[in-house]
C-alpha cells in the first residue's frame, strides 16, 4: 500500500522540504512496517478463537453462549492491566516492553492446544488479555513520540491495516490448517492451528528488541538535523494542542476522557462483531468447507484495508475528524442491518458484511485523531490506555451478547440490528465533539 510521509505542517524546516520528506520517509519505513507485522500477528493469535470455533464448539461441546463468554473474557484481563501496562512502557521504554508482551503472548496462544474443558477455555482467555494488555495502546502512545497530529491519521491507519490483513491471510491459513492438520498425531486440527499460529508472537518478540528505538533521541539511523527537525515538529505540537491534563488523576477526573471512551465502546462493538463472527456468518449462508469460508471471510478484510488508508488520507489532507469517523460509522450501520436481513443469501451478505468491515474497521484508526489531540506525556499514556480498556469491554460484550441471542432465537440477525444501533449512537457521539477540539 502507498503512503506519501511528507506532509507540510508544524515542525517543518522553512526552505528545505526534502530533509521533512526525506525525514519521515526515512521514519515511516523503519518503524510502521515492523509494528504493522507485530498487530498483524497479535490480531491473529486474538481472533483465532473465532475460526476454531467451527471445530473446537463440536469437539469440546460448547455452547453459542460458553463460545461467546470464552472470546469475550480476553477482554476483562484486558481491562485490568491496560492502564499499569501503558505507563510501564512509558517509563521503561518500547522495546522491552512490546517484546515481553509480544513472547508471553505467544507463549499462551500456543496453550491452547490443551484446552480441554470451559474453564481452562476461560482460564486462558484472560490470561492472553492480560499478557497482551498494553500491546495496542502501547503503539498508538509510540507513534506520538515520532508524528505530531496532523500526520498522525494516515500512519495509525496504516498500522491498524493490520487487522484486516490479519484476516486476508489468517482466515485461509487457518482453515488451511484446521483441515490439512486435522488427526495429525491425534490432535485436532484446531490444535495444531493454535500451536503453529503461536510461534511467530515468540520470534518477532525478540526481534523487537534488536530493531525498535525508545524515541528519536536513541534512534542512531537518524542524523543530528533529522532528529532535531522530528523533535520540534512533536514539541510544536504538543504546545499546538488543547491544554489537556498533565497527570494520570488529571485524565480520569477530565470528562472529554470518559466521552471518548463511551465513542470507542461502540465502535469497538461493531470491530468484534465482524473479527469473531465473520466466519460463522459465512458459514450460515451455506457456504461449506473451511478454506472455502476463509476464503469468503477475506473478502471484507480487503474493502476494509482501501476504506482504512483512503478515509485516513483524506482525513489528514483536510484536518478534518468527526465526519471522517460518522461516515464509516454509518457505513458499519447500514452494511451490519442490510447482511442482517440477507442471511440465506450469499453474495448479498458478503457484499454488505464487506461494507460493514469496511466502516467499524476504518473507524478504530480514526478514531485515536481525537484524544490524543489533548494528551501527551504521561497523561497520553494513561488516557489512551484508559479509553483502550473501557472501550474494549465491548470486546467482552459484543461476542458474548450475540452468542447468547443466537443461543435464544436462533440467528444471528438481532444481534446484527444491535450493532447497528450501537453503530448509530457512536456517530452521534462524534458528532457532538467540538470541532476546534479535534481538527489539526
Amino acid at each position: 500500500m502507498s503512503v506519501n510521509p511528507a506532509i507540510q505542517g508544524p515542525g517543518a524546516v522553512p526552505g528545505d522540504d526534502a530533509l521533512e520528506k526525506r525525514t519521515y520517509s526515512k521514519v515511516f519505513w523503519r518503524i510502521v512496517p515492523f509494528l504493522m507485522l507485530c498487530y498483524v500477528i497479535a490480531y491473529l493469535d486474538r481472533v483465532n478463537v473465532g475460526f476454531a470455533k467451527l471445530q473446537m464448539s463440536q469437539d469440546l461441546g460448547f455452547s453459542e453462549a460458553v463460545f461467546g463468554l470464552g472470546a469475550g473474557i480476553f477482554f476483562l484481563g484486558y481491562f485490568f492491566f491496560e492502564v499499569p501496562s501503558n505507563l510501564l512502557l512509558h517509563k521503561v521504554g518500547a522495546r522491552v516492553w512490546i517484546a515481553r508482551i509480544m513472547i508471553t503472548w505467544g507463549i499462551l496462544s500456543g496453550c491452547f492446544v490443551f484446552v480441554e474443558s470451559v474453564t481452562s477455555f476461560y482460564i486462558l482467555r484472560f490470561l492472553l488479555g492480560l499478557a497482551e494488555a498494553g500491546f495496542y495502546p502501547g503503539v498508538i502512545l509510540y507513534l506520538t513520540y515520532w508524528y505530531p497530529a496532523h500526520r498522525r491519521a494516515r500512519i495509525v491507519a496504516v498500522f491498524m491495516s493490520a487487522i484486516p490483513v490479519a484476516g486476508i491471510f489468517g482466515n485461509p491459513l487457518s482453515g488451511w490448517i484446521m483441515d490439512a492438520f486435522h488427526g495429525v498425531s491425534s490432535m485436532h486440527g484446531w490444535q495444531w492451528m493454535f500451536l503453529i499460529e503461536a510461534v511467530p508472537a515468540v520470534l518477532v518478540g525478540i526481534l523487537v528488541l534488536f530493531w525498535l528505538d525508545n524515541s528519536i533521541e536513541k534512534a542512531k539511523w537518524l542524523n543530528a538535523e533529522e532528529k532535531a527537525l522530528l523533535q520540534r515538529a512533536v514539541k510544536e505540537d504538543q504546545a499546538a494542542g488543547d491544554k489537556g491534563p498533565h497527570s494520570v488523576k488529571g485524565v480520569f477526573m477530565d470528562s472529554r476522557m470518559w466521552w471518548m471512551a463511551a465513542i470507542y465502546f461502540a465502535f469497538v462493538m461493531g470491530q468484534y462483531a465482524i473479527t469473531f463472527w465473520l466466519p460463522t456468518l459465512v458459514k450460515a449462508t451455506g457456504v461449506q468447507g473451511n478454506l472455502h469460508i476463509g476464503l469468503l471471510s477475506a473478502i471484507p478484510f480487503l474493502c476494509a484495508i482501501v476504506a482504512m488508508n483512503l478515509f485516513g488520507r483524506s482525513a489528514d489532507h483536510r484536518r478534518e475528524r468527526r465526519w471522517h469517523l460518522i461516515i464509516p460509522a454509518m457505513m458499519g450501520a447500514i452494511g451490519f442491518a442490510v447482511s442482517a436481513s440477507f442471511t440465506q443469501n450469499t453474495a448479498v451478505s458478503l457484499l454488505f458484511l464487506s461494507l460493514a468491515a469496511a466502516g467499524v474497521l476504518t473507524c478504530a484508526p480514526l478514531f485515536w485523531s481525537l484524544p490524543t489531540a489533548f494528551l501527551s506525556g504521561t497523561a497520553a499514556a494513561a488516557g489512551i490506555a484508559a479509553i483502550n480498556s473501557v472501550g474494549n469491554i465491548a470486546g467482552f460484550v459484543s461476542p458474548y451478547l450475540i452468542g447468547t441471542l443466537k443461543d435464544m432465537t436462533g440467528s444471528t440477525a438481532i444481534g446484527m440490528y444491535m450493532l447497528s444501533a450501537v453503530l448509530v449512537l457512536g456517530a452521534i457521539g462524534v458528532w457532538l465533539v467540538p470541532k476546534k477540539l479535534v481538527n489539526r
